[in-house]
């Protein structure tokens, strides 16, 4: 009786543990994408101030975005091997400087420098944190990686409603008071690298996981990443259709005003940070392969209608899209580690990374897209994306990893 009263605090203590490291980190996460949002929510301010076309800001864009993934497979790579407990505490200073540049920019060639910092800030920030989500996680690695992630959502819905009132009346410079975003975000970080710090060292000894599941070939699980990526390739391109030009669509197209069409792109992210909470428990519940069918194919005949339809049904349509769309990245980074255990760091820099450098590379293309053809080409272009859904069929069963 006394060894249970005893261990049962204990247990308690430990639930309480993990459940305050998963949302430290997903606060987080929220301030750090809160950050990096500012730089999309506020080209149509930067368009004005220094007369840019749509392919400077697809090319400032790209900037932010490939600083924001190049880094992200070695960070995880090291950290699994290494981990530096105070690393997320660095990114996030990376984040603050990169705040300040913006804020005080004079040219464009200093706004493409306030973009990498933030971006590398971003790309040291995803890895290591959702490595140590996982370790957080006790087992519900699904619904880890959506707290997790949720926080980045929700962040990145705030940017265009923080652009919209308090960037947009107050001008560039107020930019700067953000930092105490990011000061706040290196003040939780530090406490959760202590906490990581101490897991480690009580797991000290205990030996990594193969790099290749026993239930699968080296070969087959080499060919399950690169359909997974492709899958990240076609959400990701449309996401950043709207993340980074949905804005202009509705000025050109419906002629709404600048703070109008940040409460648009508003509902749209929200609708995506809820739809990120509810992908990752229904994963852990129904499986991975099934969340990836509903989100990647099952959102193509809104994408499809959504060129053609009017101001009311495109805000109906956007916030469908990001509703469902958003449910599978949780899904695909977690049926990633489990094709890779033992590599969670590196599985997340790579999906990470990937996601953000094709995010920037769909930027480019698709400004100068927008400059020769037209805003409202990219996305009749851009609805067709989700086909590549189909290759879902291609993944391995969920229980072959199980067996692994």
């Amino acid at each position: 009786m006394s060894v249970a009263a005893t261990r049962a605090p204990q247990g308690q203590a430990a639930n309480r543990t993990t459940f305050a490291v998963l949302f430290a980190l997903s606060l987080c996460h929220l301030l750090n994408d809160t950050i990096q949002s500012l730089l999309p929510a506020l080209y149509p301010v930067l368009q004005a101030n220094y007369a840019l076309t749509f392919t400077q800001i697809g090319i400032l864009h790209f900037t932010f975005q490939v600083t924001a993934s190049l880094l992200q497979p070695a960070v995880g790579f090291w950290t699994d091997r290494r981990p530096r407990f105070r690393l997320l505490t660095l990114g996030m200073g990376f984040s603050l400087v990169g705040l300040l540049i913006l804020a005080g920019a004079h040219s464009y060639a200093v706004l493409l420098i306030a973009a990498a910092a933030i971006g590398i800030g971003s790309s040291i920030f995803h890895p290591d944190a959702s490595r140590v989500a996982r370790a957080a996680s006790g087992g519900r690695y699904g619904f880890a990686q959506s707290i997790f992630q949720v926080g980045g959502n929700t962040g990145t819905a705030m940017g265009p409603l923080l652009a919209a009132y308090v960037v947009l009346p107050l001008g560039q410079p107020s930019v700067a008071w953000f930092g105490a975003l990011a000061l706040l975000g290196m003040i939780v970080l530090w406490k959760v690298g202590t906490w990581a710090k101490a897991q480690h060292l009580a797991r000290a000894g205990a030996k990594l996981a193969p790099l290749v599941s026993p239930g699968l070939s080296r070969g087959r699980v080499a060919f399950a990443v690169l359909i997974l990526a492709l899958l990240v390739f076609s959400k990701q391109i449309y996401t950043v259709s709207l993340s980074s030009y949905y804005t202009f669509y509705l000025i050109e197209v419906f002629g709404v005003s600048i703070r109008q069409s940040q409460i648009l792109l508003f509902l749209f992210l929200a609708s995506a940070a809820l739809g990120t909470l509810l992908g990752g428990p229904l994963g852990d519940r129904i499986g991975r392969k099934a969340v990836i069918w509903f989100s990647i194919l099952g959102v193509l005949p809104f994408t499809l209608a959504l060129p053609y339809a009017d101001l009311f049904w495109t805000a109906v349509l956007t916030v469908a899209i990001g509703l469902i769309l958003s449910s599978a990245f949780s899904a695909i980074v977690v049926f990633a580690q489990e094709l890779m255990p033992g590599r969670v760091g590196l599985v997340a820099g790579i999906f990470f990374g990937f996601a953000f450098g094709m995010g920037g590379i769909g930027a480019a293309v698709l400004g100068a897209v927008a400059d020769a053809r037209g805003i409202e080409t990219v996305f009749v272009i851009c609805s067709f994306l989700p086909l590549l859904g189909l290759l879902t069929i291609l993944l391995p069963p969920e229980p072959s990893l199980r067996r692994g």
